[in-house]
Formats: C-alpha cells, structure tokens, sequence
C-alpha cells in the first residue's frame, strides 16, 4: 500500500509549523500523531507516519518548533528542546492546540487518536497523557520519563506504552521504577517493554554514539515497532 502524504502549514499564536500527513486512501481514519525528537520534525517522523499510514492509519508527523526548523548538531537540538523541558505547561499547550488541529483533518476520525513519539517525542506522548487529555493511548519510545509536575491533580485518561533500552545512560533504571510507580499510583493501564542491551535511540539508524548513549539495535527497532502495532491495534479497534 503506497501512502497519499501532504504537507499542511498551521499556525499557534501567530508562528507557522508544518505537519506531513500519511494516509492510506484519504478517508478519515484513525489518527496517530508522531512527536520528533529533539532535532525537530524531520525525514524519520516522516518515514513513521507512512509505516502507520501501511498499518491503516493516518499518521501525522507533527512539528513543535516552526516551518523549516531543524537542529544539526546536539547544540543546536539542546537549544530548540530546552524552552519545552523546563515549560511543561507550554508543551502541554502545544501539544493539545496541535491535537485539535490534527481532528480537524479530512483523513482523520478525531473519535479515535493516538500519539507515538521517540526521544523527546516520548516525553511529548507522556506529558499529553499526564494532562488527562481524551485520547486513545500513548507511545513512548526510548522516550524521556521525567514527571512534569505542571498537571497535579489531573486524572490519566489514555492508555500507556513504554518502550525503553534497559542501558539508555538518558533514563537510568531509578528513573524507570518511578515511572513505574507513578503510573501504578495513578491507576493507569500501562506496559513497560525494557530491551537488554539498548541504549538511547534504538530505532534511529544514523544513531552510533556509544559515548553519548545513542546507538542504533536493529533487534529493538523491529521488537518495538511489533509491539507499537499490537497496540495500536488494541487502542484503535
């Protein structure tokens, strides 16, 4: 199945971003927001809404820092994700701005919406669900866990998955067991998927900097996408 794609311009509070969307046949169906890494929204979210657009989905690789931004050296992506990481309720408010936008798309049922996101991404699926927002489930992978304490009180609402490299130096095992317990404490229906021998950025094959702790498991990219499909198909039905 060969994806119709397009690109779309939005506009939140008077900057423009660009998402691409992927479909299968341009009917509306259900929706699965792909969140970038810290570089911004590049070929590889691209790449991901077209898997999810062969899987029956309408993938939308969605972009948080503006048309045409795109870090090309960890300075530079350090740079762009940093404002987000210390103003979760900004991300929040993007993210549930860009939710809304992606509803309003012809090849999207906005009764059924789900969200996928790697690296800095992950942590972008995270902080929609810890805000409560009404939708189907969340995929973090090799994602970022840290709790944004911006959403006390709020109820999770969607269903979680995490896909984790048990050697991510990023996400160290002190880090996952309180995910695990936050998430056990909020009465989430949650999974954790942890792969020996991962570290950060599994599914990126350009990923081949052991010292940083991004390399790229050929293993783990194939077991993770596996089980983001079995998921979604579950969430999705």
């Amino acid at each position: 199945m060969t994806a119709q794609t397009r690109a779309f311009d939005y506009k939140i509070d008077g900057k423009t971003y660009e998402a691409v969307l992927a479909s299968p046949d341009g009917s509306a169906r259900p929706g699965v927001l792909v969140c970038h890494a810290w570089a911004g929204r590049s070929e590889f979210e691209v790449d991901k809404a077209k898997a999810l657009a062969a899987l029956g989905y309408t993938g939308i690789a969605i972009d948080l820092y503006g048309k045409g931004v795109l870090g090309s050296s960890a300075e530079e992506n350090r740079a762009l994700m940093t404002p987000f990481i210390e103003d979760r309720e900004m991300l929040r408010a993007r993210l549930s701005t860009i939710i809304d936008i992606v509803k309003q798309q012809p090849e999207v049922d906005s009764e059924q919406i789900a969200a996928i996101g790697f690296c800095f991404g992950g942590l972008c699926v995270l902080n929609i669900a810890r805000a409560g927002a009404d939708i189907k489930g969340v995929v973090s992978i090799h994602g970022l866990f840290g709790k944004p304490g911006n959403s006390p009180g709020a109820t999770i609402k969607t269903k979680i998955l995490a896909l984790h490299g048990w050697d991510d130096p990023m996400v160290p095992p002190d880090d996952v067991l309180a995910f695990t317990k936050e998430m056990t404490e909020a009465g989430v229906d949650w999974q954790l998927h942890a792969y020996g021998g991962a570290m950060h950025a599994f599914t990126n094959p350009e990923a081949s900097d052991p010292g940083f702790g991004t390399v790229y498991n050929a293993d783990a990219d194939r077991r993770s996408w596996a089980a983001t499909a079995n998921f979604l198909e579950e969430v999705l039905a």
